[in-house]
């Protein structure tokens, strides 16, 4: 069992919803990534989606696209992130991490060599936005040799028959995205966001997380509700680029912000607060 489908499963024994928090590696510099992983497993994060930067981000509001921009700025590649998640990984052997990101620094490094390194380094999955499953043969087999999960995005339009096909390739969990546009745009429709996850469950048989609108604690406990995971990215990333000329507050305050969110998807699902590897 993979850690993402083993940790997954202590929730769901628990009664939990997962919190899973992004941010872009290397923002504002390489030297705060780990230290803030650290700091969101200690408030509360259940998996850390980590960001790779690139330079068009297609997905990406401009609050992430500017995360992008400043750890480009720094020199963070591919194989940075992956020293990142080696470093994580010396303190930390429980959490899961998935990489968020575009398909090209992956077509650079290759596939063989990105599958095999990352596995190593201690990733356990990939939300790769650009990467159809009608496209990704090769990538997703060599992943899947790896042992690292492919995490698909399935979008408001995705119709019945686009969703059981994701659901043919991908592994792990599936990401909705509840709204149509960019992370960190519109508001979110509680309902609509309900309404779907259920026809999701009924084609795929993996944890639905929702994310792209989850600003603060009310919205993160709505989803909750409704949800296997709450995924809250741009008000986190916003509040990094807020102290960027004062790197050394952001896991603290970072932790801050998800210990409200923790303690409201708790009280939305009826548990008391607290690590799930307590």
């Amino acid at each position: 069992m993979s850690r993402i489908a083993a940790r997954f499963s202590q929730l769901a024994d628990r009664g939990r919803t997962a919190l899973i928090p992004f941010v872009t590696a290397g923002d504002p510099n390489p030297d705060v990534t780990v230290p803030l992983m650290h700091a969101m497993v200690a408030a509360g994060a259940d998996l850390i989606e980590l960001g790779v930067p690139f330079s068009d981000p297609m997905a990406d509001g401009p609050v992430i696209q500017r995360a992008t921009e400043r750890a480009l700025a720094q020199g963070v590649s591919l194989s940075r992130v992956l020293e990142m998640v080696r470093d994580f990984r010396v303190q930390d052997q429980e959490t899961p991490v998935v990489l968020m990101g575009y398909l090209n620094p992956i077509e650079v490094m290759g596939y063989t060599a990105f599958s095999e390194q990352a596995s190593a380094a201690g990733v356990d999955g990939a939300l790769i936005v650009d990467l159809p499953p009608e496209e990704g043969h090769d990538l997703i087999a060599m992943m899947r040799d790896c042992g690292l999960d492919l995490v698909n995005l399935i979008a408001p339009t995705s119709n019945p028959g686009r969703i059981a096909r994701i659901g043919q390739v991908a592994s792990g969990f599936v990401y909705y995205v509840s709204i149509k546009g960019v992370t960190g745009a519109a508001h979110l429709d509680v309902s609509t966001i309900a309404d779907k996850v259920g026809q999701i469950r009924e084609r795929i048989q993996l944890p639905v997380g929702v994310g792209f609108g989850i600003r603060d604690a009310e919205t993160a406990a709505q989803v909750a509700k409704v949800a296997d995971a709450v995924i809250v990215g741009s008000a986190i990333v916003g509040r990094i680029e807020s102290l960027a000329e004062t790197p050394e507050r952001i896991p603290e305050t970072i932790a801050g912000f998800l210990g409200d969110l923790r303690a409201a998807v708790d009280a939305a699902d009826g548990v008391g607060h607290g690590s799930t590897s307590d």
